[in-house]
């Protein structure tokens, strides 16, 4: 399957704050929606769409005045902290290098630190086994369900997943991995950018190897380990290796192919739904 969305995730260095990761995907109205009643702005994810599903500069500034300023304001305030704050961000094409200018002056304590090009990797607190440990999660969840569902009933593994596994059910397992990333993981994963803010017990348990190995989180080894007896339960042929590379794929761009074949889904999909449902908007999605 060619579907495809993007998250961007956002936590503080002492790991007691997250809020709502921006959601993009590719298409706004949602027959799925619909039907269960569901409204965009009570979701658990800053929900926006594009044709390619990309974060774009200003979705990213959107976020940031309605969902960042106002989490990070809210919780100086309940915690009785001064308002302050500096935004970490890496060179990726949405973030806009003139941000501070486009901030709501309810935010103007909030302070914008760009990283060096090229050193997302290296120093990006995200990059650093956060958006890893959380593919891991969610993978396990996706499973779980699919097989959940096959066994209770006739539907094959294909059926599922093209007829019965649809956007509501991708957020729901979104949430509940974006949930089980601990604080203890999200503050270990500021140790090679700020290590004197990554507490002493996390910092000895979360130590890596070499000095170039991104920090990981011991209990996550379990969960694709978690990920490996579920399959194999089913007969099939899985290791850990098959699982890094499902997690590895996600990071892959679409190719321009894979784009034109993404839109030629989007239409048919929503030409059907025209068609059976008289002119209603909207289509059934997937992750």
């Amino acid at each position: 399957m060619k579907d495809r969305l993007t998250l961007a995730f956002f936590a503080n260095a002492s790991g007691d704050l997250k809020h709502k990761p921006i959601l993009v995907y590719h298409s706004e109205n949602l027959r799925a929606f619909k039907a269960k009643n569901i409204t965009k702005d009570r979701l658990l994810v800053f929900w926006r769409s594009n044709a390619k599903a990309c974060v774009t500069m200003t979705i990213f500034i959107e976020w940031v005045n309605v969902c960042f300023g106002p989490a990070v304001k809210n919780f100086l305030e309940e915690n009785n902290l001064s308002l302050k704050c500096l935004l970490i961000l890496d060179n990726a094409p949405a973030h806009p290098p003139g941000l501070k200018a486009n901030l709501h002056p309810d935010f103007c304590f909030i302070k914008v630190l760009y990283l060096p090009p090229n050193t997302t990797p290296l120093l990006q607190p995200m990059d650093q086994s956060v958006i890893g440990n959380f593919k891991k999660l969610y993978t396990k969840h996706l499973f779980k369900r699919c097989f959940e569902v096959t066994e209770i009933t006739q539907f094959t593994q294909r059926e599922f997943w093209k007829e019965h596994f649809d956007i509501v059910q991708c957020l729901k397992m979104i949430d509940k991995a974006w949930n089980e990333v601990s604080r203890c993981t999200l503050n270990s994963s500021w140790k090679k950018l700020w290590p004197a803010v990554v507490a002493e017990c996390d910092f000895k348990s979360f130590e890596p190897s070499t000095e170039d190995e991104a920090v990981e989180d011991p209990a996550f080894e379990e969960v694709v380990e978690e990920i490996i007896s579920i399959v194999r339960s089913k007969g099939l042929v899985v290791d850990k290796t098959n699982v890094d590379n499902l997690i590895d794929e996600h990071r892959e761009e679409l190719t321009t192919e894979d784009l034109k074949e993404l839109e030629a889904m989007q239409l048919t999909i929503i030409q059907d739904e025209e068609n059976s449902s008289g002119g209603e908007d909207g289509g059934p999605g997937g992750d």
